[in-house]
Formats: structure tokens, C-alpha cells, sequence
């Protein structure tokens, strides 16, 4: 099983990687997608009026430097998804890095940060409990966990955001050169469970949505995101060795 970080982000932030995550695997199929979140501490929100993302983008650029977001550290999900958002939204906001994320977490929580982009299971106990603004998921589509919040996309259509797409995903990769029967009996057998209502059910628990794709389908997939992820590590200078 691979996921965003060991097949798209990794790869560009260590210097020696022991793997090729495109040439030493074969794909699958993509298994599930969890969709991040820009949440704002409640106090915060309150405080600076900011009830919607359009209102987080144009109090960002009306105090460029004033406002910051924390994550679990340089080179993170959450790290690399606020510098797209701030890069395509044209915003200046100071990130503050974190050793992990419940340590981002709890610096939300307690108002050291403004706001955070963050696993939508992570934050959702917070968010229907009141600690904790959600403006908008970074999904392409809205999650069916909780369907009332926009995507960025949605939201910041006019804001610069239109292409705006982010998430945590997770698929099953076979050995370099597997046999293509092979690969379409291991095809055909994972989609067909992820299907299921029992494994819907199991994934709708952790706010996960399943999100089978054909072997080629996920090659192209894992490749588009290494491209995505190569962009923003880049413009961020950041570096895990």
C-alpha cells in the first residue's frame, strides 16, 4: 500500500530515495481519498469576522504577514498544501512549522495559529463541537461527510483557487513488471471489495471515500501527483535530510 507521501511527496524531499516510486512498482489501483480541511480556530474566526474562505482571501491580502497557519512540519501535507493555497491565491500568510501533526493540532486549538489545512477525520470532532471553524474541503468534489462545506475550488473560483485540488490518498502497487493478468485479477478483485457496503461502510466511518481507478488510470494518477508535488517542493525550498 502506497499513499501521497511515500509515491508523490517523498521523492523530492529526500535527497537518496531507496526506491523509484513510478519505475520499481507497478499500479493498481487508487484504494481512497481522505479530503483536507481550512479550519480556523473559532475565537479567531470570530474575532476577525472571517465566517467563509472568500472572507480568509481578502483578510489575507488586506493584512499581508498578519495572518499564519501551522503544520506538522516542513515538507508536510499540510505544509505543501498552504503554500498552493497561498501561491495561487496570491497571499503573503507566515507559516509556522510543528515536530508532527497533533502538535499543529493543538497549537489551532489554543489560538498560537490562525489556521490549519488538515485531515478532514482529524478535525471533524472539532468542527461539530465548536472549537473550530471549517471553511472549505480541498477535494475537486464536496465530501459526503459533510456535504454543507464547499470545495476551495468552489468557493475561490474567483479568488484564483478554480484549480485547486489537494488530498490524502492511498493505493495498492504490485512489484515492478507484474504480469498484466496478474495486475487485472488483483484489479478487478480490490474494486469489486471497495464496492461493498460493508467496506463503504467501514471507510464513511474514518471519512474516507473509496476511489477505485483502473491500473492505468492510477499510473497516471500517481505520476500527476509527483509532478503537482515537485512544483511546490520546489518553490518551498523544503528538505527532509
Amino acid at each position: 500500500m502506497g499513499a501521497v507521501a511515500t509515491h508523490a511527496i517523498n521523492p523530492w524531499l529526500y535527497s537518496r530515495m531507496p526506491y523509484d516510486p513510478v519505475r520499481d512498482f507497478t499500479p493498481i489501483t487508487r484504494v481512497a481519498q481522505v479530503p483536507n480541511v481550512v479550519v480556523l480556530n473559532a475565537e479567531t474566526a470570530a474575532r476577525l469576522k472571517i465566517g467563509s474562505l472568500p472572507d480568509l482571501v481578502a483578510y489575507a491580502k488586506a493584512n499581508p504577514g498578519r495572518l499564519n497557519y501551522g503544520s506538522g512540519g516542513n515538507g508536510s501535507a499540510g505544509h505543501l498544501a498552504g503554500e498552493m493555497f497561498k501561491a495561487q491565491a496570491g497571499l503573503f500568510i507566515v507559516h509556522i512549522p510543528y515536530a508532527g501533526g497533533p502538535a499543529a493540532q493543538l497549537a489551532l486549538l489554543s489560538g498560537q495559529v490562525d489556521f490549519n489545512i488538515d485531515n478532514l477525520a482529524t478535525a471533524a470532532a472539532n468542527i461539530r463541537a465548536g472549537k473550530l471553524k471549517a471553511l472549505a474541503v480541498t477535494t475537486a468534489t464536496r465530501s459526503s461527510a459533510m456535504p454543507e462545506l464547499p470545495t476551495v475550488a468552489e468557493a475561490g473560483a474567483d479568488l484564483g483557487l478554480r484549480q485547486f485540488d489537494i488530498h490524502t490518498w492511498f493505493g495498492l502497487f504490485g512489484p515492478a513488471r507484474l504480469e498484466p493478468a496478474v495486475t487485472q485479477r488483483l484489479n478487478k478483485a480490490f474494486v469489486d471489495a471497495l464496492a461493498t457496503p460493508e467496506l463503504k461502510a467501514r471507510m464513511a466511518a474514518l471519512m474516507a471515500e473509496p476511489a477505485p481507478t483502473t491500473p492505468g488510470q492510477f499510473g497516471d494518477f500517481v505520476k500527476a501527483e509527483l509532478a503537482k508535488y515537485q512544483a511546490v517542493v520546489k518553490a518551498t525550498g523544503a528538505k527532509a535530510d
